[in-house]
């Protein structure tokens, strides 16, 4: 089904595509959302708002869309599954739509014991690929979780996300096979540094065929430092930063380890392009939104194509 979506137009003409991420403040400013904006303009063809990333209070991927729709992004709402029932989750989807946003990717959220309220109950009622398939249900039949009828229909493209460096390796490509099956039609990764596994699981994604079924965008997160690297190899589950890489940033001088990261960040993305199945890239510049531009002149990722 047809949306509105510039990301949707950008892949359906073939395009190599871009996206970005903004984090959310943790207060009222949505001045904060604004000068991240401005930062990427005619650089990305759709920027998430993460949903309380980490499990930390932040202020809500919805409004934060909705200040990025009025600078003329076409915006990509993240949903947790983590704080919402069915209820809740139907209900926002609507607002969504309603207001103009066109995206959304569908993610189980992270357990809010790693965030700063440990203690908050969580709900899953659902999680991500039921999520995915309460979305399609809305969208393509026009119809709620118990069947009852929609006034009008939300049109929405889907995504979700995919780690393939996650154990157990093996069934990394079946669980996407498994949010293919319920309807997502994007998928963001994981940011990659191990380019090996990461080939091994477009192999076994390709073998799959899925590849011809959804389109996948590549995650790519910039190194500020060997500190940074060591942090995310040892400390972020679900990460694989290979040695070679910590080396590497460890062979320049301090002041120099952000350039060489960013180096990196486009060898791997030009890397990428020529794997089969790759559809684009998705670069989450975490709090260093001034570099994705940088990145993405020097993959020769500009100018970004009209839809």
């Amino acid at each position: 089904m047809k949306t509105d979506s510039n990301l949707e137009k950008v892949l359906e003409a073939g395009e190599f595509a871009v996206t970005s991420e903004c984090g959310p403040p943790r207060g009222a400013d949505p001045d904060v959302i604004r000068d991240k904006g401005e930062l990427l303009k005619g650089v990305v063809d759709g920027v998430n708002i993460t949903d309380c990333q980490t499990s930390v209070v932040r202020m809500s991927s919805f409004s934060s869309c909705l200040i990025l729709k009025e600078m003329g992004f076409d915006p990509i709402l993240q949903m947790v599954t983590r704080d919402r029932n069915r209820i809740a989750i139907q209900s926002d989807i609507l607002g969504a739509a309603a207001l103009g946003i066109n995206n959304i990717l569908c993610l189980s959220g992270d357990h809010q014991r790693f965030g700063d309220h440990p203690q908050a109950k969580n709900v899953y009622d659902i999680d991500s690929i039921q999520l995915i398939m309460t979305v399609k249900k809305m969208r393509d039949e026009g119809k709620f979780l118990n069947d009852e009828e929609l006034t009008k229909a939300p049109r929405l493209f889907i995504g979700a996300a995919a780690n393939p460096f996650a154990d157990p390796f093996e069934i990394r490509a079946l669980r996407l096979g498994k949010k293919v099956a319920a309807g997502v039609e994007f998928i963001q990764t994981q940011c990659i540094y191990n380019l090996k596994r990461f080939e091994e699981w477009m192999r076994q994604v390709v073998d799959m065929g899925l590849h011809e079924k959804v389109c996948i965008l590549a995650g790519i997160t910039p190194l500020k430092s060997v500190g940074m690297a060591r942090y995310m190899k040892n400390l972020v589950p679900g990460m694989d930063v290979p040695d070679e890489i910590i080396e590497r940033l460890k062979g320049v001088p301090k002041e120099k380890q952000s350039d060489e990261g960013i180096k990196i960040c486009i060898e791997t993305i030009r890397k990428l392009r020529e794997m089969e199945g790759i559809r684009g890239v998705h670069i989450m510049a975490i709090e260093w939104e001034e570099k994705v531009r940088e990145i993405a002149e020097g993959a020769g990722l500009l100018p970004r194509p009209t839809a």
